[in-house]
């Protein structure tokens, strides 16, 4: 085997291993679902800092226009409810007609908690078209035109459970490994047109759904919320919850330049939790 001279080898360190980190997403336009708390609208925030175009999406309007003014000029809201799929292909179909979506991040708000065995048909049918539905709606819009300039991402915000079920989450547990699998057909199905498609899996992540699960747990086990927030803290190495701005952090990574060759993932973004690679 022919050894590299010194040249060559500076050439390969300084194209391959010296080359910066490439996270400007300017030119891209993004839509970030579910964008008026939490990830989603620290989702909406980090992708506008790192100079996208973004189109908030929600059903409430009055938050939505609430966000739009954080971001300020040039952004975009869409008032539309996953759940009503009919609604939402309306929405959406309009929507691409006049704006490219290069970024798509399917994030909603998860199913109430419970024990699977004591969940209604009704409250997993629900969950269904509220995720699974209502993410196949959006991307069916936006793929014929990620596909005609071979250049997509879609990111799907789901859940730590996908790789380890979460205990009294029994519909979330199933509807999310369902999108997870969806996802990874996904990717298979568009690398070839350059659009990549991962999941991230959040942890416990200080947001509004986080509190009313633990005021749920401390309800139904007679304990009190601090008690019930020690017991989850102490199941995470890092021994917190994970910030909104965080999990923001890693979908913006994905989305970027630098993320291009990453397809097909779950990415736990959790300080250690999940007990399992």
């Amino acid at each position: 085997m022919a050894f590299l001279d010194w040249n060559t080898k500076n050439e390969l360190w300084t194209t391959y291993f010296r080359h910066p980190m490439e996270v400007s997403l300017n030119g891209q336009h993004a839509l970030v679902c579910g964008s008026t708390q939490g990830i989603g609208k620290a989702t909406a925030l980090e992708l506008a800092r790192m100079g996208a175009t973004v189109t908030l999406l929600a059903r409430d309007a009055v938050k939505l226009r609430g966000v739009l003014d954080e971001l300020g000029p040039g952004h975009h809201m869409l008032v539309a409810d996953m759940a009503d799929t009919d609604a939402l292909a309306a929405a959406i179909t309009a929507h691409v007609q006049h704006t490219q979506v290069d970024i798509l991040v399917n994030n909603t708000g998860g199913p109430p908690p419970g024990p699977a065995h004591e969940a209604d048909v009704t409250s997993f049918e629900a969950a269904f078209r509220l995720h699974l539905l209502g993410f196949q709606t959006l991307v069916r819009a936006v793929v014929p035109g990620m596909k005609a300039r071979k250049h997509g991402r879609i990111i799907n915000v789901i859940s730590t459970s996908v790789k380890q079920p979460l205990p009294n989450l029994g519909v979330s547990n199933t509807i999310r490994g369902a999108v997870a699998n969806w996802g990874k057909t996904l990717a298979t199905e568009l690398g070839p047109f350059g659009i990549t498609v991962n999941n991230v899996l959040p942890g416990a992540t200080a947001t509004a759904r986080l509190a009313h699960i633990i005021r749920n747990k401390a309800t139904k086990t007679g304990t009190t919320e601090q008690e019930v927030t020690d017991e989850m803290l102490h199941e995470i190495p890092a021994r917190r919850f994970a910030k909104p701005e965080e999990i923001a952090a890693a979908i913006g990574f994905l989305a970027s330049p630098s993320g291009a060759y990453i397809n097909g993932i779950n990415l736990p973004v959790d300080g250690g939790r999940t007990g399992c690679l």
